[in-house]
């Protein structure tokens, strides 16, 4: 199996319709939030075309008011792939959710979960915030605070969880490089300065889709705990409520989008099974698909 990685805006979705269509493949999502209905034009969705081009798996699963976990999502993602290996297809995993990826992939076993530590520390997300669990974090599991946002309170309440629970860093309970299926990974690198550029566009682009209007009737989207901390779905939560202006928005959308390009950079980048390749080489598709076939 394949799996096609990279920051926001690399053009990883791009890359893998095309190896998919040339290599007789099918798509399994690992996007946190694309596993949600009606979020779409946020999250980069793969359109209805582009979803008649290439058969796609885990999108539109769940609705908004579920707090999906990686652990939830692991085994229907893996069903999913063994689904597309029985029919002789090739599966190609590709998000930007790196645990999610990881999930998939490698051998990735997921802690207990003890009812009274998780409500302490949900008491202690509504008290004190986020932004300071995730301090606490970084200190307790520097790699664990590079990987989950500061806005993410549910995985940082996780997080915390688990080193508490287990006594060791959360990164410890994820497997070193122990691969579930024989893959072949490929990363889009992007010079910074571009990707930069490309996440703006991006984000403008969102906007003239019509996102606020998404949000808008996303009904109930404010009151979920996972969802409505998305990447920009956040950011307009805030336009709709009055607390800040349109332009205030689209800043803080393009800021927030290029700070976990970064994080996922330097998650993906620790693992050294990934080959990356120069996302605008002209020979693109047919350099990974040489990739993909030195694998056998």
């Amino acid at each position: 199996m394949v799996a096609v990685v990279g920051a926001t805006a690399s053009g990883k979705s791009a890359l893998a319709i095309e190896l998919a269509e040339q290599l007789d493949g099918e798509i399994v999502n690992a996007d946190s939030m694309q596993v949600y209905r009606g979020m779409n034009i946020g999250t980069a969705k793969a359109t209805v075309d582009e979803q008649a081009r290439v058969r796609h798996h885990l999108l539109d699963v769940w609705d908004i008011d579920h707090d999906v976990t990686v652990a939830e999502y692991q085994p229907l993602a893996r069903a999913a792939v063994d689904d597309v290996r029985r029919r002789d297809r090739l599966p190609l995993v590709t998000g930007g959710s790196g645990l999610y990826v990881r999930a998939v992939l490698d051998d990735l076993q997921f802690p207990g979960t003890d009812p009274e530590v998780r409500a302490r520390l949900e008491a202690e997300l509504e008290s004190e915030g986020s932004a300071a669990l995730h301090q606490r974090l970084a200190e307790l599991d520097p790699a664990a605070g590079l990987a989950i946002l500061p806005t993410n309170g549910r995985r940082i309440v996780r997080a915390l969880e688990v080193i508490e629970i287990t006594g060791k860093p959360f990164t410890a309970t994820l497997p070193d490089e122990t691969p579930v299926y024989n893959d072949v990974r490929i990363g889009l690198d992007v010079p910074p300065n571009i990707l930069a550029v490309r996440i703006t566009t991006r984000v403008h682009r969102m906007w003239e889709e019509g996102f606020v209007d998404e949000v808008r009737e996303l009904h109930g989207l404010a009151a979920t705990r996972t969802a409505s901390r998305a990447l920009g779905y956040a950011q307009v939560l805030q336009l709709l409520a009055g607390e800040i202006d349109e332009s205030t928005a689209i800043d803080e959308t393009v800021a927030a989008t290029r700070r976990f390009a970064k994080r996922q950079l330097t998650w993906f980048r620790r693992d050294q099974r990934v080959q990356w390749l120069p996302f605008d080489a002209p020979d693109l598709v047919d350099h990974a698909a040489a990739l993909i076939a030195s694998a056998g």
